[in-house]
């Protein structure tokens, strides 16, 4: 079984990935939690030169074939395997955040991105997305840190995220749910576990 977290930044992936995780090993399954772009030597190396490359111009099309580098080697080392020894995966971000930050955002064609995409992981996708959505005042409020690359491209930037990120769900319910994250962290995580347990079952 394979989940994953995506959504704009400050929507709290990384806490709510983790406690997902805690509740799926309390449960009894063998749990594999990776990042994307990262959780191995060339992705973290990726990861590193796109996040904070500083003033290094990197353009739109080559940001994306840098972040499916990563995530091919990601499923090649570490999902791939996972799924075939009947591990459950969770991974902070997947495919969706190229279409969207590439592609919606980015103005790179998000059906050629689809293409590459499938390419790029063999055609291996989670059976099911939570998009954390939350407005974007309340995204920059939560962003109380320095700001990586990707993270300071502007405000109609991040709205154009946002309205990807609501467009490839209504494209695809059936594998991506929108969970409002301007709630309380419990209330959030409550949606998450209801809408994983409807998966698991039907597994």
């Amino acid at each position: 079984m394979f989940f994953s977290f995506d959504g704009p930044d400050g929507g709290g992936k990384t806490t709510q990935q983790r406690l997902f995780c805690e509740w799926l090993r309390s449960s009894g399954r063998e749990v594999i939690a990776c990042r994307d772009p990262g959780s191995t030597a060339l992705g973290d190396a990726v990861r590193k030169l796109l996040l904070d490359g500083g003033a290094m111009a990197i353009g739109r099309r080559s940001e994306m074939f840098l972040y499916m580098a990563a995530r091919a080697q990601l499923v090649e080392e570490l999902i791939a395997p996972a799924l075939a020894a009947g591990k459950t995966v969770v991974s902070d971000r997947y495919l969706l955040a190229n279409l969207v930050y590439q592609g919606y955002a980015g103005g790179l064609d998000v059906d050629v991105l689809r293409e590459i995409g499938s390419t790029a992981t063999t055609g291996i996708e989670p059976n099911l997305t939570f998009v954390l959505d939350v407005p974007d005042d309340v995204a920059v409020s939560r962003l109380n840190r320095p700001l990586d690359r990707m993270e300071q491209q502007g405000t109609a930037f991040r709205v154009a995220l946002r309205e990807g990120y609501l467009a490839e769900a209504a494209r695809r319910p059936e594998r991506i749910v929108v969970v409002d994250a301007a709630r309380s962290i419990d209330a959030v995580q409550t949606e998450i576990r209801t809408a994983a347990e409807r998966v698991l079952k039907g597994r």
